[in-house]
C-alpha cells in the first residue's frame, strides 16, 4: 500500500487560483477552502502539518480582517501548523504582521508556483523535524529521566537513550563512544535493564584500571592451581555474566594477545579458563565502552580492526555535558538532594549565583565532575544554599564558538540561554519569563522559534 500523502490545506476565495494549486500540488493531498467556517472545518477534520492562506477572503475580501481571524483560529487550535500566507497588491506589511502573529512564511501574488512549492516542501520538512523533537522529549517521564534512571531534559539525550531501547530487545554488541564522565556505565545497566535479561547478572569490568597479567584472569577465569595462588577455581567476568550483559569500559586498553581471546569468544560463544581445557559455552552479550579513536588505534595497530566490528555492531555517540543544554542544572539539583540528605541535611539548595555558575562552566569532567563538584560544595557549605564559592569556580569559563555568521550566533545564545532557564525553574514559564527579563507571551513566541519546550 502506497503511503498516504500529506496533507496541504489551501484557503483560498478565488477558484481558478484553486484550481491551478490543486493542480500544482500532484505530491499533495490538496484540501480546498474558500471561508473561515470551511477553513476551520478542514482544519479540525484533516489536522493539515502546512496552510496556504490568502488574508482576502470573504466577506472582506479586500482587507485582512476575515484572513488573520483565520490565523488567529489555526494558531488556537494547532499552534505548531505551518502557515503560509499571501502578500499581494503590496502588502509585505500585513504578511509581516501575520508572522508575528504565528504565521511561518508569506509567498508574493500573483503567485510563482516553482517559488511557492518550495517554501511549502520546506514547511513539510520543518513539521516533520519539529514533530520528531517532541515525540523524543514526550518520551521522557516527567521527572526527566529516560531509561528508568537518566536525568536529562536534552533532546540530545532523549535521542541516544531511544536508541538504546531500540536495540536492547536484540542480541547485537552495542559499542558506547564518548568522553570520560558522560555516562556510559549508567546507558549500559539501562540497556541490560531494558534488554530480555533483566533477570540475570550486569556485570562491568574496568579494563584499564586491571594490570595487563590480571586482565585475562579477571575476563576469562582460571583453574586451581593455574600460576602460582590459583589456590581455587575462579569464574572470570565473561562466565559470571552468563545470560546477562558484560559491561567492558576502556575496552581499548585490551592488550593484543587478549584481543585475540576476546575475538573468539565472539565468534565462538565458548571461553577457556587459564589452565583449564575444557570448552564452556557462554551466553553473554558484550556493551562496551571507550574513550579513545580506535579507528586511529586500527591505524596505528594497537586494536585488531576484526575485534573492532564485532565489538561495534551498534555504535551509540554520547554527547558531552557541555552539548547539553540545561541538563548541568537538573543533574545538579539531583546530586544536591541525594548529598544532601547522606551528608549535610541543613543544606536546601542552590544560591542563585551557584546556579549561574553551574550553567556557565565548560564540564570538560562531563557528569562526573559535575557530581564531584556538587559533592564537595554540599560538604563545605555553611548556610542552607549552595553558592558559587562553595562550587570553587574559578571564573575562567567564557563563551567560546566558532560559528561567525551573526544570525546563527545569536540564534545559539537564545537557545542556549532560553535552555538554562527552563532548567532553573523546572519548567515553569512565569519563573522562566521572570529570569529572562520577559513576558510570557514573548517567551512562547521564542520556544514555539526555536522549537524548544518547557
Amino acid at each position: 500500500m502506497a503511503d498516504k500523502k500529506p496533507t496541504l490545506l489551501v484557503i483560498e476565495d478565488d477558484e481558478g487560483l484553486q484550481a491551478q494549486l490543486k493542480w500544482a500540488y500532484e505530491d499533495f493531498e490538496v484540501v480546498i477552502a474558500g471561508d473561515r467556517d470551511s477553513a476551520i472545518a478542514a482544519l479540525r477534520s484533516e489536522a493539515p502539518a502546512v496552510v496556504t492562506l490568502d488574508l482576502g477572503l470573504p466577506p472582506d475580501p479586500d482587507g485582512t480582517t476575515e484572513g488573520f481571524a483565520v490565523l488567529d483560529a489555526i494558531m488556537e487550535l494547532k499552534p505548531d501548523t505551518k502557515v503560509i500566507v499571501a502578500s499581494g497588491h503590496g502588502a509585505r506589511e500585513s504578511a509581516l504582521r501575520a508572522i508575528e502573529r504565528g504565521a511561518y512564511d508569506f509567498y508574493q501574488k500573483p503567485v510563482d508556483i516553482d517559488a511557492l512549492g518550495l517554501i511549502v516542501r520546506r514547511a513539510f520538512n520543518l513539521h516533520a523535524i519539529e514533530s520528531e523533537n517532541r515525540r523524543l522529549v514526550a518520551n521522557a517521564s516527567e521527572d526527566k529521566t529516560v531509561l528508568g534512571r537518566l536525568i536529562t531534559g536534552a533532546p540530545e539525550m532523549v535521542k541516544v537513550a531511544r536508541t538504546i531501547e531500540r536495540v536492547a530487545s536484540t542480541s547485537v554488541s552495542v559499542m558506547l563512544l564518548g568522553a570520560s564522565g558522560t555516562g556510559k556505565e549508567l546507558l549500559a545497566q539501562g540497556l541490560h535493564e531494558t534488554s530480555n535479561r533483566a533477570d540475570k547478572p550486569f556485570v562491568a569490568i574496568n579494563c584499564a584500571a586491571i594490570p595487563e597479567n590480571l586482565l585475562e584472569s579477571e575476563l576469562f577465569g582460571h583453574e586451581k592451581g593455574a600460576f602460582t595462588g590459583a589456590v581455587k577455581t575462579t569464574e572470570g567476568k565473561i562466565e559470571s555474566a552468563n545470560g546477562g550483559t558484560l559491561f567492558l569500559d576502556e575496552v581499548g586498553d585490551i592488550p593484543l594477545p587478549l584481543q585475540v581471546k576476546l575475538l573468539r569468544f565472539l565468534q565462538e560463544r565458548t571461553i577457556e579458563r587459564i589452565g583449564g581445557r575444557k570448552t564452556i559455552a557462554v551466553d553473554t552479550r558484550i556493551v562496551c565502552a571507550t574513550h579513545q579513536d580506535l579507528e586511529q588505534m586500527i591505524r596505528d595497530g594497537t586494536f585488531r580492526e576484526d575485534l573492532f566490528y564485532r565489538l561495534a555492531e551498534i555504535v551509540v555517540r554520547i554527547p558531552g555535558l557541555a552539548e547539553r543544554h540545561g541538563d548541568a542544572v537538573l543533574l545538579a539539583k539531583a546530586f544536591l538532594k541525594r548529598f544532601a540528605t547522606e551528608m549535610n541535611p541543613a543544606v536546601s539548595g542552590f544560591a542563585p549565583d551557584g546556579l549561574a555558575a553551574i550553567d556557565a562552566h565548560d564540564w570538560p569532567g562531563n557528569v562526573r565532575e559535575l557530581e564531584n563538584r556538587v559533592k564537595r560544595a554540599v560538604i563545605m557549605a555553611e548556610g542552607k544554599l549552595v553558592g558559587a564559592a562553595d562550587l570553587d569556580f574559578d571564573g575562567e569559563d567564557e563563551e567560546s564558538s566558532d560559528v561567525l555568521n551573526l544570525k546563527a550566533a545569536r540564534e545559539q545564545a537564545d537557545r542556549r540561554v532560553i535552555r538554562h532557564a527552563l532548567a532553573r525553574s523546572e519548567g515553569n514559564i512565569s519563573s522562566t519569563a521572570k529570569l529572562l527579563g520577559i513576558s510570557r507571551p514573548t517567551l512562547y513566541d521564542l520556544l514555539k522559534q526555536y522549537d524548544l519546550h518547557a
